[in-house]
């Protein structure tokens, strides 16, 4: 079946917000008495907000009525943070330029509510490309669950082999690949040797580095 659509994750792969998520999970985790390694940082990217509180509430002990608050609190702050200094990733231009010339349809599909997707879809002054935003922050299951891909490739009326993805994150990757579509990862720097991304079609550094020769290995 031949590739006519292209999904793209949003944090860490088209805006440079995955340090802004850490620092507000930090300021507001720092509250109930514990910080995260980086590590164990790398381990939750990519889920839901609500479901990364409750992952590290329940690891360090904290009850379960302060996940709301918490979750609320990061959510507002990394708003606020990706408004103020959110920049966007090597090669945004360059990826959406290359497939826009090729007539694919361009979708979105995030665990980010709308509240971040609006400041970063019209940030990057991309809105106007996109012709489905799908997030997984209000559907039953998210990352690394492939529901909000195959969400957004409905909407796009693409089957999910006609599909190619990019992200950024382990959990991202294993949703593209249960949904049975291309992935294309481009991993953070220091986690860019690691093993576990040996699952996804194609391992890049940037975005910038996608051409016509990878298109057409898929």
């Amino acid at each position: 079946m031949k590739l006519n659509t292209v999904i793209f994750d949003m944090d860490g792969l088209l805006v440079d917000s995955e340090p802004l998520w850490n620092e507000a999970a930090d300021e507001i985790f720092k509250r109930y008495g514990f910080c995260l390694t980086s590590p164990q940082y790398a381990s939750t990217t990519g889920m839901r907000t609500r479901e990364f509180v409750e992952c590290w509430f329940d690891h360090y002990k904290i009850s379960p009525e302060y996940t709301t608050v918490a979750e609320k609190a990061i959510l507002q702050l990394v708003v606020d943070k990706v408004a103020a200094k959110g920049k966007a990733m090597q090669g945004v231009g360059h990826i959406f330029n290359f497939f826009i010339s090729r007539s694919f349809k361009i979708g979105l599909a995030t665990s980010s509510g709308v509240p971040l997707i609006d400041v970063v879809v019209d940030k990057l002054g991309i809105r106007k490309y996109l012709h489905a935003i799908e997030s997984a922050a209000e559907i039953p299951y998210g990352k690394p669950h492939p529901q909000v891909y195959l969400n957004c490739a409905a909407q796009l009326n693409s089957s999910p082999l006609e599909c190619i993805c990019f992200e950024d994150s382990f959990n991202g990757m294993i949703a593209v690949k249960a949904a049975r579509m291309k992935c294309i990862v481009v991993p953070a720097p220091h986690e860019s040797q690691h093993g576990k991304f040996n699952a996804a079609d194609i391992k890049i550094s940037s975005l910038q580095n996608f051409n016509e020769l990878l298109l057409q290995t898929l």
